[in-house]
């Protein structure tokens, strides 16, 4: 999964306002989307999209391109307690799913005679629910992460086309170092596409490399690795357009896809992907990712305006950073799991 966070400012000038001191404003999206079919995944590219759409409002971007310092130290600080909060989060929801597992094993095995008598029994109404369940149950691990990540990013992506929320979604739903509020945009803009192209890539992308990471890590441990992916992609464009002066707007999932993407070339780097529309060209998944790295990499250096190429790398980085490093990190959460297991055994039954 080769992902590329970009910054479309032709399609953004065009949803927001454009102010006197010309600011351009950023979109990140997928360039490379590959599909998973074995033995090999396919990429194919994805270009600018443009936009009639305009909106009657949206908040003011400072004519000065010098981003406060409070808003770095916020957007830091979010970053690290979201972070925290996601993982933790995660480890209980770990447990719970665990004990329920477990709860429902046992009452299988007590009462799964009774259980099979009263099927005949049901409503329509629960036949509708148990057809739904049973279905639910046969997908695999990366189609159930998938599923509910995809439905909000449609929903986000539908909440575009109401006009009268379009300020609230320029605020609330961009990632801008320089805006007002500049915490929470940083995760709501990781489930935000504005054209139809841009959330197809992305979710083609993510739909196509979901399996192998969530196989890999777990769903618990696979979603709380990708809210907080999009949150640290989203510090780290901060970061740079602090640091160069860029100010400007960015949205979309491609630096959480990114980390996904690293991950898995960093966990299986002989895979074999190749182009969509050129399959006999073949190329490892650790060569492709060192690829698009160092594309996203001279971005950063030389400036380049069209993608945000300083939150591909970073979500990149972060990728790399966990397929290294995360089995370590993610068993420390041991001390964790004692502590709520004490405290959801002493409560009352």
């Amino acid at each position: 999964m080769l992902v590329n966070r970009s910054l479309c400012r032709s399609w953004l000038s065009q949803v927001t306002h454009r102010y006197a001191n010309g600011q351009n404003f950023s979109c990140r999206h997928i360039v490379p989307a590959p599909r998973s079919k074995p033995p090999a995944r396919y990429v194919h590219g994805n270009s600018k999209q443009n936009s009639n759409v305009k909106p009657s409002g949206g908040e003011p971007v400072p004519e000065s391109t010098t981003v406060p310092n409070n808003n770095l130290f916020k957007a830091v600080a979010f970053t690290g307690a979201f972070t925290v909060g996601c993982f933790t989060s995660a480890t209980i929801w770990e447990y719970e799913n665990t004990r329920s597992l477990i709860i429902a094993k046992a009452k299988q095995a007590q009462f799964g005679w009774w259980q099979s008598r009263s099927l005949v029994e049901r409503s329509s109404w629960s036949q509708l629910k148990l057809e739904i369940r049973q279905h639910w149950d046969n997908l695999n691990t990366g189609e159930k992460v998938f599923a509910p990540i995809c439905l909000v990013n449609l929903l986000v992506f539908g909440l575009w086309r109401v006009p009268r929320l379009r300020a609230t979604m320029i605020t609330y739903f961009t990632s801008n170092p320089a805006a007002r509020i500049v915490c929470w945009p940083m995760f709501l803009s990781t489930f935000s596409h504005y054209s139809a192209m841009h959330i197809f890539a992305n979710m083609y992308v993510l739909h196509s490399f979901a399996n192998a990471a969530a196989t890999s890590l777990g769903k618990e441990q696979f979603l709380a690795l990708y809210m907080s992916a999009g949150v640290f992609s989203s510090l780290i464009s901060i970061l740079y357009k602090a640091g160069t002066r860029q100010v400007g707007m960015s949205l979309g999932a491609s630096g959480a896809i990114m980390t996904v993407l690293a991950y898995v070339c960093a966990q299986y780097p002989d895979t074999q992907l190749s182009i969509l529309f050129l399959p006999a060209l073949t190329f490892s998944a650790s060569a492709g990712i060192k690829v698009i790295m160092g594309i996203d990499f001279a971005g950063c250096v030389m400036g380049w305006k069209f993608f945000d190429h300083a939150a591909h790398l970073g979500g990149a980085i972060f990728g790399i950073f966990w397929a290294y490093y995360g089995t370590q990190l993610w068993a420390k959460r041991l001390t964790l799991l004692n502590y709520y297991h004490q405290i959801r055994e002493s409560k009352p039954k």
